[in-house]
């Protein structure tokens, strides 16, 4: 069984243009989606509407850093203060160029950071990439699943 990729992205229009970017990937990983850094610790931690879904990480998280009720840097250090989680990639992917956003999330351990292009074309690019490099060419944590491109 393929590890998910969870997609945290509360604006509609980036949500929608990372979906059809990683759909270019012909990636076997289910997309699981949240809006809110609240909703993505439910998913990560099995809790409230997730309490029920099956044991296991995502092969990685794509994270937007200015997110509603928790933002994307209490989702990370939850992440990383987590033994059950702290293995997972966390990719922060924002639009957030500032270099204190950036500094906060290493000091938090943050496995990328990648400031989302403003080009559309750039942007699907930067994203079919991310879903490529983490779910398949990356080489996960011993135990964990690896992901597979369909054919």
């Amino acid at each position: 069984m393929l590890k998910p990729i969870l997609l945290v992205e509360d604006n509609a229009d980036d949500l929608e243009l990372a979906l059809r970017a990683l759909a270019k990937t012909h990636l076997a990983n289910e997309v699981v989606v949240t809006r809110d850094g609240e909703e993505a610790l439910h998913y990560l931690l099995r809790e409230g509407a997730y309490a029920e879904r099956p044991a296991g990480n995502p092969a990685v998280v794509l994270l937007d850093l200015k997110l509603p009720k928790v933002d994307g840097i209490q989702v990370l250090e939850r992440i990383r203060n987590s033994p059950e989680l702290r293995s997972v990639p966390v990719v922060m992917l924002t639009s957030s160029s500032m270099e204190s956003d950036l500094a906060r999330a290493y000091r938090h351990g943050v496995n990328a950071y990648v400031d989302k292009p403003m080009n559309f074309t750039d942007f699907i690019e930067a994203v079919r990439e991310l879903g490529v490099f983490w779910a398949v060419l990356n080489e996960p944590p011993p135990g964990s699943l690896k992901s597979n491109i369909r054919r």
